[in-house]
């Protein structure tokens, strides 16, 4: 995800998340941390043709000292347009989220999902997400609770699935 892509994102933002949808400053925050070699956030945007039809993002935070490897990190975001969903898009772009955890070598990646959102959940049980936990009222302002979810990676390799190829779903391709 680049600057440029804002406003598409912001609008499917605003329709698949009418009450909690984030802001333009929100996004710029996340971007102004995913550039450079101090970068900590990974964000993507899924496109078919002209039109930006996915997007997600994933934040990573703390360094183990000896290595300098990322702890753990969160992903922030994870969205797909109505038309596209049920059509693999989620699942390729959290294989793309996980795959950036394995290169920022984090151990655990946690998440948040609405405890509303059963087929976002079943997403990331597929991918050996496990809950821990729950954040009451964490999602403003319908005060709607948060499963959160863990994945713990292996030692020096992680888990991040492979995707089958850098086209997308149907057309659709990812991009950073």
């Amino acid at each position: 995800m680049r600057w440029w892509d804002i406003d598409s994102v912001l609008e499917l933002e605003k329709d698949l998340f009418p009450e909690d949808a984030w802001s333009r400053g929100m996004f710029w925050s996340e971007l102004a941390h995913a550039r450079g070699p101090e970068a900590t956030r990974r964000y993507l945007v899924a496109q078919a043709g002209d039109r930006i039809v996915g997007y997600a993002g994933l934040a990573v935070s703390g360094t183990e000292s000896d290595s300098g490897a990322a702890v753990g990190a969160d992903i922030q975001t994870i969205a797909v347009a109505r038309d596209h969903q049920g059509t693999g898009l989620g699942s390729r772009l959290l294989a793309e989220l996980l795959r950036a955890a394995t290169d920022f070598e984090c151990s655990e990646i946690m998440l948040e999902c609405r405890v509303d959102n059963i087929r976002a959940q079943k997403l990331y049980e597929r991918f050996g997400f496990e809950p821990i936990g729950f954040r009451r009222g964490y999602y403003q302002p319908g005060n709607v609770d948060a499963l959160v979810m863990r994945l713990t990676t292996a030692p020096a390799g992680g888990t991040a699935p492979e995707p089958t190829s850098e086209q997308g779903t149907q057309g659709t391709e990812i991009n950073g």
